[in-house]
């Protein structure tokens, strides 16, 4: 009667005896004694319930029985060097994938540099990038739909999660967008005690940069006169170039910049959002995460200060 479970390893001892034509050089190839190998081949025979070798005077034979396991005994080494094969070309970053989570004022601006570096380094691993909001990456996450993503906060919204792993990438200072025709456009910096009596342009529904100006105003004594709320930041950049109000955004937020604004440095308080990678906590992070995570920190620390004027 077959057993439901088979030794594989008395399975493999079996091939080499068969190779070999004996069970002493089978012995000497595997380093084991030939009672040793002879109590394996008589262990497998009554697992199997049927004989599996003939022995005769000059070694021994495979039966019908013994050919079939040996036929796939050799079939499953095949697989395994295949398979040896995948898991180092995996783990030598020459294959596999990486899906990664990003936010819009990310994705133009520190993320086309990493995603550079990284399929310059690595051309073998399959990269896709999918765009979303905090909510969204958080789900992403948890369900497995993303290995890495990019997330942000504010002092006052921290994300504290003992399901994931956080690490800093950066922190993103607040900049004060101005016209080109603006009082304050020739300066590099303003304080921010000087734009009490300014109209202001914000995010609507409330979006976190509105929150950022209520607490920068509140720091310096005053209550902002809001003028406009934009869907985006291309949006408020447009209102801020026709003179109806000034803005702070994210200096990342501010990579593709319009011709007729200025950006400029805040002096005094203004709360930065931190830029943070994120992972599941109970995942072992596959090799190519572990790369892509060293050149965003790369990128990050090499890249351009985004708290310069443009």
């Amino acid at each position: 009667m077959l057993h439901a479970y088979l030794d594989v390893a008395r399975l493999r001892v079996l091939a080499e005896v068969v190779r070999h034509g004996s069970m002493t050089s089978a012995a000497a190839a595997l380093t084991y004694t030939p009672s040793a190998i002879s109590q394996q081949i008589r262990r497998l025979e009554a697992d199997v319930g049927q004989p599996l070798l003939d022995r005769h005077a000059r070694g021994v034979r495979p039966t019908e029985a013994g050919r079939a396991i040996v036929e796939h005994v050799t079939a499953i080494e095949r697989n395994l060097e295949v398979l040896q094969g995948r898991l180092s070309d995996l783990a030598g970053l020459r294959e596999g994938s990486l899906r990664l989570g990003a936010f819009p004022t990310l994705g133009s601006s520190l993320l086309p540099l990493a995603v550079t570096a990284f399929r310059d380094a690595h051309p073998g691993i399959r990269l896709s990038v999918h765009s979303a909001r905090l909510a969204q990456l958080l789900d992403m996450l948890e369900r497995r739909r993303v290995e890495l993503a990019f997330l942000w906060e504010y002092e006052w919204s921290r994300i504290e999660s003992e399901s994931l792993d956080l690490r800093v990438v950066t922190e993103d200072p607040t900049a004060l967008v101005v016209a080109a025709s603006h009082r304050l456009a020739e300066r590099t910096s303003v304080d921010v005690g000087e734009l009490a009596e300014e109209s202001w342009i914000i995010r609507g529904d409330d979006h976190p940069v509105a929150e950022v100006l209520s607490r920068t105003a509140e720091a310096a004594g005053f209550e902002p006169s809001v003028s406009f709320e934009a869907n985006d930041y291309q949006e408020a950049q447009a209102m801020v170039a026709v003179g109806l109000g000034i803005a702070l955004a994210p200096r990342l937020a501010l990579a593709n910049l319009r011709t007729d604004v200025r950006v400029l440095r805040l002096d005094g308080y203004a709360p930065r959002r931190r830029i943070l990678l994120a992972r599941l906590a109970s995942r072992v992070p596959a090799p190519a995460e572990e790369a892509m995570t060293d050149v965003i920190l790369e990128v990050a620390r090499s890249g351009p200060d985004p708290s310069v004027q443009r």
